[in-house]
């Protein structure tokens, strides 16, 4: 993964929040009741912060989980900004021409169904066929 000057990973993230707080990997997977091989492939880059740790991230450290996700998208955006396949796909993108004017829209031609029958009185008995379930 490419690195800028302003650039930090979801794990470089996580570990300036580790080294502040003053913890380690395995007490923080404890903490937040998630397993330890999680939290350490986010430190080492090979895992991502899902919406299940950024909610508990965001428990843990009093944070917005929201935070934790812009982090990773954040990350995600500037790997796939500095892949040249990604960049020459986008180019080849043009956008989106929105018609001018009024534009009528069609129905789908089915009309809606009316219900024909009789409404029941309050109190009727409740009409069975075949074999009755109940006994008198």
């Amino acid at each position: 993964m490419p690195k800028t000057s302003n650039f930090k990973t979801p794990g470089e993230v996580l570990q300036s929040y580790i080294d502040d707080y003053q913890i380690n990997a395995f007490s923080l997977s404890k903490s937040i009741k998630t397993a330890y091989q999680s939290v350490t492939n986010i430190l080492k880059g090979k895992g991502r912060i899902s919406t299940n740790i950024a909610l508990r991230l965001g428990k843990y450290f009093g944070n917005a989980p929201q935070y934790w996700l812009d982090v990773q998208s954040s990350s995600e955006m500037a790997e796939l900004s500095a892949d040249k396949k990604f960049v020459k796909i986008l180019k080849g993108i043009s956008r989106a021409n929105k018609p001018k004017g009024r534009v009528k829209q069609e129905s789908a031609g089915t009309k809606p169904v009316k219900i024909r029958g009789k409404k029941k009185k309050a109190g009727s008995p409740k009409k069975t066929r075949g074999r009755r379930t109940g006994r008198k």
